[in-house]
C-alpha cells in the first residue's frame, strides 16, 4: 500500500497491491470510496499508492504542488469517462487552452455581479417556495424532510437557469422523469469513471437497470436541446446561455452540442438573531457580511461539501517530485477535499462543526492559512466550479430564509441517526438515509420564546461573545423599533 517498494518484497508488493485494487473498486460500487481512502491516510500517512498508476495525497505542500496555477498538472482522463460523451463540456475539458477559452466565455454570465443583477430574483422566489411547501408540511404532518425541498429548489433553479425551462418540482413536490435519469446516470458514470469496463459491458445488456444506468446520455442530451432552443428563440425562456451567447461572439463560437453539454452539467438562536434583523426585501448583499450565517455556511462546505471526493490530475511529461517522490509522468495524483479538511495537522478539532473557526479571531479553533490554503469545496486552481457564486447565492438565501422563517421549535427527527446521514459517495455524496427530516417539539419552541424574554429583559443565563451581544442587541433593537 505504500509508496514505495522495497527490494525483495516486489512480488508480495505487488499482490498486496493487486489486492488493494479490489477492494478500492468496490469500495467504489459501495459509494464509500471517501471513506476508504480516508482510513488509508489515516494507516499510512499523507502519501498513499492506491492503483497501479495513481497516488492519494493528502499533505498542503502536495496540494499546492498539484492544483496550483501553473503546475503542469492536468486534468487526468478520469474525467472523460466520468462524463461518457463525444464533446466533453468545460468541467471535463483536458485540453488546457480550450479550458481557457470556454471558461472566459462563462466567466462573465457566472459573476457575482452578472447573477445578482439577472437571477437573484428567480433564486430568492424559488427559495421562497421551498419555505413555504416546509411550513404546509409541517403544519400537515408535523414532520419535513429539508433534503428533499432544498433539492427541488436547486433542481427549479437550475433548469430555469439552464434551460429556461422550470421543473416545477416545489409545486409538484415530486422530482420528474428527467431528475430521476440524471440522478441514476451520475450513479452509474460515477462507477463507469473507475471502472470502464464495466460500464462497457453494462451498455450492452438487455437489462433496464444497465439501461439506467449507462445508456441514458442520448436522453439526457435530447433535453438539453431545450437550452438550445430557447436560447435561438425570441418567445422562448431566457437562459444563461443567452448572456454566454454574447460573449461567444468576441471568441470561440458555442456549437449547438456545446450547449446541450454544458446545460446537462451545470445541473441555533445566535444565528436566527443575526437573520431576524434582516428587512423582509433583503438580498443576497446584505447576507455576505453576516458572520454568523456565513460561518455556518462555511462549516458546512468545509465537512460536507458536495463533492469531496476525488480530484485526479496528470503527472507532467517530465514526471513530478511530490513530497520527496519522484513520481513517473503518466501516473495521477489525486487530492480529496474529505481528507484535507479532516486532518488533525491542519486543522484543530477538524470532525467538529465549529462556525466561529471562520470569524472569531480569538477561537483556538479558527482556521490556520495552511488550513485556508487547502480548502477545495468547489474544487481548485483553475478548475474551480463555475457556479461558486450562483451556489453561495442559493445556499446564503436559503439558510437565512430557512432560520427566519422555519427552524424555530424544529428539531431533528429520530430518523436521523449517525448511520442514516453518514455520507454516500458517487462523486457527489448524500446522506445513506437520502433524507434530512425534522419535527416541530412545541415545549422546545415554548422554551426558545421564553428564551427571547430572557434576551430582551437584558437577563442572559450564560456568558456569550461580544460579537454576539452586539448582534443581539441590534436585533431587539429593531424588534422594538
Amino acid at each position: 500500500m505504500l509508496l514505495t517498494l522495497t527490494n525483495g518484497a516486489t512480488a508480495i508488493a505487488c499482490l498486496c497491491l493487486v489486492s488493494s485494487v479490489v477492494i478500492l473498486r468496490l469500495a467504489v460500487v459501495g459509494g464509500r470510496r471517501i471513506h476508504y481512502v480516508h482510513a488509508l491516510h489515516k494507516k499510512y500517512g499523507p502519501y498513499v499508492r492506491i492503483s497501479p498508476n495513481e497516488i492519494a495525497v493528502n499533505d498542503p505542500k502536495g496540494f499546492k504542488q498539484i492544483h496550483g496555477i501553473g503546475s503542469g498538472f492536468t486534468k487526468a482522463e478520469w474525467y472523460l469517462h466520468l462524463v461518457d460523451v463525444d464533446r466533453p463540456g468545460v468541467f471535463a475539458m483536458t485540453d488546457q487552452r480550450a479550458h481557457a477559452a470556454r471558461r472566459k466565455m462563462f466567466a462573465r454570465p457566472f459573476s457575482k455581479t452578472h447573477l445578482r443583477e439577472h437571477w437573484e430574483g428567480t433564486v430568492r422566489e424559488k427559495v421562497d417556495l421551498a419555505l413555504s411547501r416546509m411550513q404546509d408540511e409541517l403544519r400537515t404532518a408535523g414532520i419535513v424532510d429539508v433534503l428533499k425541498w432544498w433539492t427541488l429548489m436547486a433542481k427549479d433553479v437550475c433548469s430555469t437557469l439552464m434551460f429556461g425551462d422550470c421543473f416545477h418540482t416545489l409545486e409538484s413536490g415530486e422530482v420528474n422523469e428527467y431528475i430521476r435519469t440524471l440522478t441514476r446516470t451520475l450513479l452509474g458514470q460515477g462507477i463507469g469513471a473507475e471502472l470502464p469496463l464495466v460500464r462497457t459491458i453494462g451498455k450492452m445488456l438487455p437489462l433496464q437497470a444497465a439501461k439506467e444506468l449507462f445508456r441514458n446520455n442520448d436522453y439526457l442530451m435530447n433535453h438539453g436541446m431545450a437550452a438550445v432552443n430557447n436560447m435561438k428563440s425570441q418567445q422562448g425562456g431566457k437562459n444563461i446561455f443567452t448572456n454566454i451567447m454574447v460573449e461567444a461572439e468576441k471568441g470561440e463560437k458555442l456549437q449547438d452540442l456545446d450547449v446541450q453539454v454544458e446545460a446537462t452539467g451545470l445541473l441555533v438562536a445566535d444565528l436566527e438573531a443575526e437573520v431576524d434583523k434582516l428587512p423582509r426585501g433583503y438580498q443576497e448583499a446584505d447576507l455576505e457580511p453576516l458572520p454568523l450565517l456565513n460561518g455556518v455556511i462555511e462549516e458546512t462546505l468545509r465537512l460536507y461539501g458536495a463533492a469531496p471526493g476525488m480530484l485526479p490530475r496528470a503527472v507532467p511529461p517530465a514526471g513530478a517530485d511530490i513530497g520527496g517522490y519522484f513520481v513517473p509522468p503518466g501516473t495521477v495524483a489525486t487530492t480529496q477535499s474529505y481528507s484535507l479538511h479532516r486532518d488533525p495537522n491542519i486543522s484543530p478539532e477538524p470532525e467538529s462543526f465549529l462556525p466561529e473557526r471562520w470569524y472569531d479571531e480569538t477561537s483556538q479553533y479558527r482556521l490556520t492559512d495552511t488550513a485556508k490554503a487547502v480548502l477545495s469545496p468547489f474544487g481548485a486552481g483553475s478548475r474551480t466550479c463555475l457556479g461558486i457564486h450562483l451556489a453561495y447565492m442559493e445556499l446564503r438565501l436559503a439558510a437565512a430564509g430557512f432560520f427566519r422563517e422555519i427552524s424555530k421549535g424544529v428539531v431533528l427527527s429520530s430518523s436521523c441517526t449517525a448511520e442514516c446521514m453518514e455520507q454516500e459517495n458517487y462523486f457527489l455524496i448524500a446522506p445513506a438515509g437520502h433524507r434530512a427530516e425534522g419535527w416541530r417539539d412545541y415545549k422546545f419552541a415554548l422554551q426558545r420564546c421564553f428564551a427571547d424574554v430572557h434576551l430582551r429583559s437584558g437577563r442572559q443565563s450564560s456568558p456569550r461573545s461580544s460579537l454576539q451581544q452586539a448582534e443581539i442587541a441590534k436585533v431587539i433593537e429593531c424588534k422594538e423599533d
